[in-house]
């Protein structure tokens, strides 16, 4: 959420960001409601004053004075009840229009609609010259017992799954890495819940405008599609000291995504599920945009060498304004070499939020001078799980079926090949 002041001063930056980010919000609306609501509620302090006021020379009177002066007090009371109403209403719409001002684009985001318009910014790694026709993860991982997407569309329905045998092996054996690199580079690991309240999801700006991609309770509570909601509800209504920040946190947890809007996206496999792990890299920092760029660098360099150690080849794009969310400024993808689609597909995703999120969530700090101030936030993807695999076993198949096992996973896995041959 931005800060009303800076949007009063700054209505045409705050309108040419909306604009960047493709993103439609009555600017001009808020600002009417915004004057409104400053109005009534001045009226009630100056009436509630004017009570105050009244009540002390009410009881200094006697006798008919006393009688004229409660009765001027009892309209006094009805005009009250009725400006409170109108700012009760005012500052309904006011806090539903505040919620749909997205966070204003770093100077450095390119222009453009859709992740279509995405510039690659950096390559690492060359996709492997096959000498044979390469299978897809599908094929591959049903072949060799390393996955039942039949069975899991029978017991979960659509987009499900099961992992078995080698499957659960890589898996486990990709999480013990990513415990070893991220906990390594300093991130304090964390099992958090994905069942949540609301408050969660409207302070990370999930909701309202992701409410469709979001799986609800029955008791009002929704699932979470990574754990950076609930780590970011961790230090909700709380003031840190400055010596705690830059607090890193390697959050696990199961995520859940209804995928809305995406039926005829990736219908087969593992690369788009309703159901799925992941470790996310969560940072709160000092409110300094140079930290933020500083650490938004630092946990894409983070991911990147996660890759590297994997071998995988990939690519960073950096988004363009109009693949932005509401609160981001600036957001990275990385996206690993995928043989069967020669393309990259996403991994990681990396942003950076100033306060977009503190300030809804309402987390501070107090700065070396004492003063109070909303911190700033980022994440990043440490490892989803089922989707890197997709990855691990095309581009490491061969010509057989098997799969070798990366270098670095096999004293995890306890084997060099995955598979058996048809």
């Amino acid at each position: 959420m931005l800060d009303i002041h800076f949007i009063r001063e700054n209505a045409d930056l705050v309108k040419a960001g909306a604009a960047k980010k493709h993103i439609e919000v009555d600017i001009d609306r808020l600002l009417a409601v915004d004057e409104e609501r400053k109005s009534l509620r001045q009226k009630m302090d100056d009436r509630k004053a004017e009570q105050n006021r009244m009540s002390t020379t009410i009881q200094l009177a006697s006798g008919e004075e006393k009688e004229r002066l409660i009765e001027s007090m009892r309209f006094v009371k009805e005009g009250f009840t009725e400006l409170e109403e109108k700012y009760n209403k005012a500052l309904e719409e006011w806090q539903k229009l505040m919620l749909t001002v997205p966070n204003l684009p770093d100077m450095s985001v390119p222009e453009g609609e859709s992740d279509a318009d995405n510039q690659e910014i950096k390559k690492w790694g060359e996709p492997k010259a096959f000498t044979f026709t390469p299978k897809d993860h599908i094929e591959l991982m049903s072949t060799n017992g390393m996955a039942d997407f039949e069975r899991g569309t029978k017991v979960a329905g659509f987009r499900g799954y099961f992992l078995k045998g080698d499957g659960v092996l890589l898996a486990n054996a990709v999480t013990q890495l990513a415990l070893k690199h991220f906990v390594g580079k300093g991130f304090e690991p964390m099992m958090v819940p994905s069942l949540l309240r609301r408050e969660t999801f409207m302070g990370t700006g999930y909701l309202p405008q992701g409410e469709d991609d979001l799986y609800k309770t029955q008791d009002g509570e929704y699932l979470a599609g990574t754990g950076e909601v609930a780590t970011m509800g961790y230090y909700m209504d709380e003031t840190l000291d400055a010596s705690q920040l830059p607090a890193k946190f390697l959050s696990y947890s199961p995520c859940f995504r209804r995928e809305a809007g995406s039926h005829s996206k990736d219908t087969k496999g593992l690369i788009r599920v309703h159901e799925f792990f992941k470790w996310e890299q969560v940072v709160l920092c000092e409110a300094s945009h140079t930290e933020s760029v500083r650490l938004h660098e630092e946990l894409t360099a983070n991911a990147e060498e996660f890759l590297q150690l994997l071998n995988l080849p990939y690519h960073v794009v950096v988004n363009c304004g109009g693949d932005l969310g509401l609160g981001q400024v600036k957001k990275y993808d990385i996206e690993a070499w995928m043989p069967s689609q020669n393309t990259y597909r996403e991994t990681h995703s990396s942003s950076y939020f100033h306060d977009f999120q503190t300030r809804r969530l309402n987390i501070k700090y107090r700065d070396a001078e004492g003063k109070s101030q909303f911190a700033h936030s980022l994440n990043n993807t440490a490892v989803a799980q089922p989707r890197i695999l997709t990855m691990l076993v095309e581009n490491y198949q061969q010509e057989d079926g098997t799969i070798r096992v990366p270098e670095v996973l096999i004293p995890y896995v306890g084997k060099e090949v995955l598979g058996h041959t048809s």
